[in-house]
């Protein structure tokens, strides 16, 4: 068990701090809702809240240089991951869905990609420092 919490804290936490140091005009982190407080997730929570730790320690030292650093939080994205769960727990979740996500639909991979566009364009170039949550209002 203890070694599964190390590559989970490593993989979240450690390779955003390579991502960080290889960024160029901007830096964007996506880490997930999950940062905020799971039941059964303590490791991976911790992992994603040092992201953001991060994202908003970055945000500051960067910003005089003009480097805007947002770290983007997806919520319940319908990926081919998903796609290969057993079938009850995919009915589970959408059973759920309108109950936990106010927008009542799953996010896909686009809705993350188009954020990220965003936030790597001159539209955003005064957000700094931000976790911006794409999750359909799971987290409000």
């Amino acid at each position: 068990m203890y070694e599964t919490e190390r590559q989970s804290s490593d993989c979240n936490g450690i390779g955003a701090w390579y991502r960080r140091r290889d960024c160029f005009a901007f830096c964007r982190d996506i880490s997930s809702t999950s940062a905020l407080g799971n039941a059964g997730q303590l490791n991976y929570s911790a992992s994603k809240a040092g992201v953001i730790g991060m994202t908003k320690t970055a945000a500051k030292e960067l910003g005089a240089k003009g480097v805007n650093v947002n770290a983007i939080a997806p919520g319940m994205i319908w990926t081919d991951m998903m796609k290969n769960m057993p079938p009850e727990t995919i009915k589970q979740m959408d059973d759920m869905l309108p109950f936990i996500v106010p927008m009542n639909r799953k996010g896909s991979p686009l809705d993350i990609a188009n954020l990220a566009l965003f936030l790597a364009s001159d539209e955003s170039s005064f957000i700094t420092g931000q976790i911006i949550f794409c999750d359909g209002g799971m987290k409000m």
